[in-house]
């Protein structure tokens, strides 16, 4: 099988990683018709033109990574000149990011509506919609009236070269360090975790929280911290590459997501799989998405809100239990090596890629 990658991606976001890997592990030959995504989409169609039918006509399938909502016509268009089929992985809709997480206009807005309809023409266009859980394709087929059958759930993953279980350094009297890191989303819920980190200072001054990162709920995190007079916090930009997995093997504990959006409950970002293949004990809220992949003290530890209060307790708790949080890393990590890794994906990919072909060539 042949698959190539269309639209104007980044080729280092993970995700994608994750998926190029997986399928040449499992036999595909990947492909790339990159357009820059600088240029506005209907500027990138005729240089897109050119590259796909120059490097990638004689492909089987046609895969629209995350983001790329305005370039699923174009790739409809290849599909119907060359009797392909067209895989959407959108890792989330438009209008679910910027309008009911990011909140930047009002759902009854022009700006909202218009997001409203890229999301649903793409998913139309597609022959077959990708989700990273059950409760994503739940809300895609509900908001946007898609048959079951036109979406398959596919987890985020985790590349398996970058985070792999590594001694951390040797730093005597270090302290017990918790950590986050991310681009500081809404469904990220860095304040309740500036506020968590406040009730553990109270009864254990010694626990560090540490974040890593920058984004839209990074200054609101900073005031909350500096009102709360917290020493015990420490704020770091984006590192350069190759640095996270050091500061993950670094750390005692790792956190994934703690927001009330209704978007943190439909997702399992990058973070989780990535400090489960590191062999760290992962605290989360308990969400529905969640439950899907991991069983609470068993491969995972959730919380359910109000979530400073019950991350507080998860953080003590798993400081005096240092069985637990052994146990919590090794389950995790087995689990998601098994079943999250590139290799593992890809298989699934390949199958679900194949069968949309299927489907594609017994269609009247």
């Amino acid at each position: 099988m042949n698959v190539c990658f269309l639209g104007a991606y980044d080729p280092a976001y993970p995700r994608n990683a994750v998926l190029r890997r997986g399928l040449e592990l499992a036999g595909a030959e990947v492909r790339e018709c990159r357009l820059p995504p600088s240029i506005k989409f209907w500027m990138r169609y005729p240089l897109a033109v050119a590259r796909f039918t120059r490097a990638a006509w004689k492909s089987d399938v046609i895969l629209v990574p995350e983001f790329c909502q305005k370039d699923v016509p174009l790739a409809r268009f290849f599909a119907l000149l060359f009797a392909k089929r067209v895989v959407f992985d959108p890792v989330a809709a438009r209008y679910e990011t910027k309008i009911i997480d990011w909140r930047r206009r009002k759902p009854g807005s022009f700006a909202a509506k218009w997001n409203f309809f890229i999301d649903r023409w793409a998913f139309r266009l597609s022959d077959l919609v990708l989700a990273d859980t059950q409760a994503h394709k739940d809300y895609y087929c509900c908001a946007y009236g898609l048959s079951e059958s036109k979406v398959a759930v596919l987890p985020i993953g985790y590349d398996d070269r970058c985070f792999q279980p590594v001694a951390p350094p040797m730093k005597k009297g270090a302290p017990f360090t918790v950590l986050f890191f991310g681009s500081f989303l809404p469904l990220h819920g860095a304040e309740s975790i500036v506020e968590a980190a406040a009730l553990v200072f109270r009864q254990d001054p010694t626990v560090r929280f540490k974040f890593i990162g920058s984004g839209q709920t990074l200054g609101a995190a900073r005031i909350k911290a500096d009102c709360l007079g917290l020493r015990s916090v420490e704020f770091e930009g984006w590192l350069r590459p190759g640095e996270l997995p050091l500061r993950i093997a670094e750390a005692d504990i790792c956190l994934g997501i703690f927001g009330a959006t209704e978007k943190a409950r439909r997702v399992v970002p990058h973070k989780i799989f990535q400090a489960l293949g590191m062999k760290k004990p992962v605290v989360t809220a308990r969400t529905p998405a969640a439950k899907e992949f991991f069983s609470h003290k068993k491969d995972i530890y959730f919380c359910d809100p109000p979530y400073p209060k019950t991350l507080a307790a998860a953080v003590l708790t798993l400081k005096a239990n240092g069985r637990l949080r052994r146990d919590l890393a090794d389950r995790g990590h087995r689990l998601t090596a098994r079943q999250y890794s590139p290799r593992a994906l890809g298989r699934r990919l390949f199958r679900i890629c194949d069968e949309a072909g299927d489907r594609t060539r017994n269609r009247p």
